[in-house]
């Protein structure tokens, strides 16, 4: 822990608390893989400045903190609430619907690093061959946060963006101080280094913004895409973020399907969202129906089709097929998903294109169990 104090410049004793009260846990599996990377920690949730996510690392080049990603906050009201928060110019950026990834150097080698920290063995061969390292030795001090989107996500497994595994920058930041760049300079960049970038809509008034984002909104869900995020154009003021009826309507087909592996807060907020956002689109009778309609299935159907698969003997699980470039990195990736506590079942492994292909299915324990329970006459 003495490297964790001098990089957060805390007291021996003072780190060593943050390991006793399950603050700090550790986020390296210790592999040759990961060879720059002696130790290191994440924070288990925000400490002082610290994020939660952030990752302390003690290389064989030195001590580094890769800042956790700031969370976003969401309007239920696109009307005044950007007009509140914004002033000038402000960003329509596409809030692509992935899993949040930072990507950071650390010693010689690029890093891929999971919202919570995780230094995952994953995300690193992914970003090792999708990202060029030129980025990075011509700025070591900034990391790119992304979003990793497509098939063979192991977190969410998307088909929208008709890509396998792609990282997309929505963000550069400096890692030690987590100030980021403009969206201006963010542009530049990613074109220079032939980055992925998160698709920037429009750069308007703050005046009419709201005007202009039903509408992007509206064409968004129909694509089945997530929503936007509204950005100042020189990052000072914080971003908020907005979504689609579909998407919320897709978050809430999801969890429904494991409705007891996720949490009541996730699904509760989704149904809020539809509420505001039908109030402010003045929506006729016939569109409030629809969305009455589209919000029911949404939590019916999924949770009808998980109590039948139970009902016949069948486990709830969730499949993704999954591509590494090596035997050693699907190992690492396995003890990963074991530490972070996810049951899961990996299949037979093939030999594809110069790649081992697997199938990953997570086990939803909690929801096959209870809903075992219920079908025995167990009360809720």
């Amino acid at each position: 822990m003495k490297f964790v104090a001098e990089a957060l410049n805390l007291t021996p004793p003072a780190a060593e608390r943050l390991g006793e009260r399950n603050i700090l846990k550790n986020a390296l599996i210790k592999h040759p893989f990961f060879g720059d990377v002696i130790e290191a920690y994440k924070l288990e949730k925000k400490f002082g400045e610290y994020e939660e996510g952030t990752l302390i690392a003690k290389t064989k080049h030195g001590l580094e903190v890769v800042r956790g990603y700031p969370k976003i906050r969401r309007a239920l009201t696109l009307y005044p609430t950007i007009k509140r928060r914004f002033s000038g110019e402000v960003a329509l950026e596409e809030k692509m619907n992935g899993y949040n990834a930072r990507i950071a150097l650390l010693g010689e080698n690029i890093y891929g690093i999971t919202r919570r920290g995780y230094i995952c063995p994953y995300t690193t061969e992914k970003a090792r061959e999708l990202i060029d390292i030129a980025f990075f030795h011509d700025h070591p001090d900034l990391m790119l946060c992304c979003e990793a989107v497509g098939e063979e996500s192991p977190f969410v497994p998307k088909a929208t963006y008709g890509v396998k595994l792609e990282f997309y920058v929505f963000d550069i930041r400096e890692k030690r101080s987590n100030r980021p760049l403009s969206i201006r300079e963010k542009e530049r960049l990613c074109q220079e280094y032939s980055l992925n970038m998160a698709p920037i809509l429009d750069v308007v008034e703050v005046e009419i913004a709201h005007e202009i984002a039903f509408e992007v909104v509206k064409k968004l869900g129909e694509e089945g895409r997530e929503g936007i995020v509204f950005k100042d154009v020189e990052m000072k003021k914080e971003p908020i973020k907005y979504t689609s009826s579909q998407s919320n309507c897709g978050d809430l087909r999801y969890a429904f399907r494991y409705f007891n592996d996720y949490g009541r807060d996730f699904m509760f907020s989704r149904i809020v969202r539809e509420g505001f956002q039908s109030f402010e689109l003045k929506e006729n009778e016939r569109e409030f129906r629809e969305r009455c309609l589209r919000l029911g299935m949404s939590i019916l159907q999924p949770m009808v089709e998980s109590i039948r698969e139970v009902a016949e003997g069948k486990k709830i699980t969730e499949k993704t097929r999954l591509s590494f470039s090596s035997m050693e990195t699907l190992k690492l990736f396995k003890e990963h998903v074991r530490r972070m506590g996810i049951e899961a079942v990996f299949g037979d492994i093939e030999e594809k294109d110069g790649k081992y292909v697997v199938t990953f299915e997570r086990m939803m324990v909690s929801t096959t169990d209870k809903i075992k329970g219920h079908l025995k006459g167990g009360l809720w």
